[in-house]
This record gives structure tokens, C-alpha cells and sequence, in this order.
């Protein structure tokens, strides 16, 4: 029973720590057409690596309209 509480506890915490939601889908690339039944993947960093995913399987690659670049900001050094 308290290995069920400890490991409860633990998903609880886990479920807690903050993630960039936006982050995971965040590629410039996009299989979609007959791919896996019409389903669309916007999980591709590079058009080779999409069009590796839908050869032979049917499909295309198209561009990711909701991909936005991440801009690195300069850090600043604070004041003294």
C-alpha cells in the first residue's frame, strides 16, 4: 500500500512540472494526403525527413502553416 501512495504521488508531481505545450509541434514540415489514413504529422525538421515518412505509403509533405521559427533573445547581464 505505500508503494501505491509513494508512486501516486509521484505522477501527481510529475503532472505538475510546467512544459511548453506549443514546443512539441513546433516543425516547419507537415505529412499529410492518404498518409496513415488522412492524418496529418507536423513532426518533421526537414522536407527529407517527411518525404522519408510518406515513401511508399502515399501522401505528400507540405509546409507547416502554424510552424513558428524560435528566436533566440540575448541574455542581458544585470546591473550592478
Amino acid at each position: 500500500m505505500p508503494a501505491l501512495l509513494t508512486l501516486s504521488l509521484a505522477a501527481l508531481l510529475l503532472t505538475l512540472i510546467p512544459t511548453d505545450p506549443a514546443g512539441a509541434q513546433n516543425y516547419p514540415w507537415c505529412t499529410a494526403g492518404s498518409y496513415k489514413d488522412g492524418g496529418r504529422n507536423c513532426g518533421f525538421s526537414t522536407f527529407e525527413q517527411c518525404m522519408a515518412t510518406v515513401k511508399g505509403a502515399g501522401g505528400y509533405c507540405e509546409q507547416n502553416p502554424m510552424y513558428q521559427p524560435v528566436v533566440a533573445t540575448p541574455h542581458r547581464k544585470p546591473r550592478h
